[in-house]
């Protein structure tokens, strides 16, 4: 099993009373399910969970920021601030939506930096990475959180993560706090773009349940994103347990945090109160001693990561400007010059990166497992 995968360990077929009775009813498809199906299920739960006007399931969490962002009618070429730290189907999602994005560096947190914004900037995305709680900027009209990694964390305030902005993205893939393999869905407050979302994602019709669509004059075209009921039916056995992955998560956070050993080269980075404790994040003092970490600790079998994947600026998507089209479109429509907002070129959030390492935390390990594996770990680390 992969070694961030959490809500994936509590799939189990014994537990799935909703997938049966979406399987027996014998119609998967969203629109033709009996009234109150499985999605709408989920996108109930999802409101009520969240205290958020509207939820739509989507097959996955990129479509979701897609959808998010279309639905703020941009002009095409249109830039989308995004953070240089995070996962490239941000990136993605801006440039199969016909915008630019615009990579922004990090703060502290490694979340996007809003000091570092533009005057005037219409869209931006913050990307909640592995359950961190990035800042929300003020004076946007249009701030999507990205927060695939990170349902359940909860901003400063108390508002639910993904509820802070004008939308918010969740995912289900495997590696994610819930999992229904893929799938994907999008939040919002907004009831006016929210309709948008609605007909877009549906070939740009107005659809009602149980009947087959109907377009109005002047409408717009769409696609077809809609999810299906057995997915749907998943998600639900997941969220059932959403609250118990994220308990687990955090008690494991800290026996792990009380096991490490104090060491002036180690520095925990340590995580906020309304983060999801997705891993333990250390930061060691030179490259160098990280990777001897990560070998040491691979060495013993003891499930470790790193962000250096997240690193978009020399991302072969972002820093070749390559594209499916002839035309080279939409980066076709970016100036030739550099593409960042940073105080730096990028380079201390890139010398950090190759300084970072995380602990696997798995809420499915009894809380006396986790202490054996937190200090089996720190025997390691005091090792070095």
């Amino acid at each position: 099993m992969p070694v961030n995968a959490f809500g994936a360990s509590y799939i189990d077929p014994d537990d799935m009373p909703e997938l049966d009775e979406a399987i027996r009813s014998g119609i998967l498809f969203r629109w033709l399910a009996p009234e109150g199906g499985m999605s709408a299920r989920v996108e109930e739960e999802v409101r009520t969970k969240m205290g958020v006007g509207h939820a739509l399931a989507l097959p996955n969490c990129t479509l979701a920021l897609r959808l998010a962002l279309i639905a703020t009618q941009p002009r095409i070429g249109d830039r989308v601030y995004i953070p240089a730290v995070t996962f490239v189907a941000t990136a993605g999602a801006v440039l199969s939506a016909g915008l630019i994005p615009v990579l922004v560096d990090v703060d502290d947190s490694l979340s996007l930096d809003p000091a570092l914004l533009p005057a005037g900037a219409e869209r931006v995305i913050v990307a909640h990475i592995e359950g961190t709680v990035g800042q929300v900027p003020e004076d946007v009209p249009f701030v999507v959180e990205d927060a695939a990694q990170a349902m359940g964390a909860y901003h400063p305030d108390g508002r639910y993560i993904g509820t802070a902005g004008y939308a918010g993205a969740f995912s289900f893939n495997h590696n994610k706090l819930l999992s229904s393999g893929e799938g994907g869905l999008v939040v919002t407050n907004d009831g006016d773009r929210w309709q948008l979302m609605m007909r877009y994602h549906d070939h740009g019709s107005s659809r009602v349940q149980g009947q087959y669509p109907t377009w109005d004059p002047g409408t717009f075209y769409g696609e077809n994103l809609v999810t299906n009921e057995a997915t749907s039916a998943i998600q639900l056995q997941q969220l059932r347990h959403h609250d118990e992955v994220v308990a687990g998560i955090a008690r494991h956070y800290d026996i792990t945090l009380d096991a490490l050993p104090s060491r002036p080269d180690i520095n925990v980075l340590h995580r906020s109160k309304g983060d999801v404790k997705w891993s333990v994040r250390l930061e060691l003092e030179s490259a160098e001693l990280r990777e001897r970490a990560l070998s040491a600790l691979r060495g013993h079998d003891i499930p470790v990561w790193t962000l250096d994947r997240y690193y978009l600026p020399e991302h072969p998507v972002l820093a070749g400007r390559c594209s499916i089209y002839a035309d080279g479109f939409p980066w076709n429509l970016a100036p030739a010059g550099p593409l960042g907002h940073s105080r730096d070129g990028f380079r201390n959030t890139k010398s950090r990166l190759q300084r970072i390492l995380c602990l696997r935390l798995s809420p499915k390990l009894a809380d006396k497992e986790q202490a054996v594996a937190a200090e089996k770990a720190s025997a390691v680390l005091k090792a070095l």
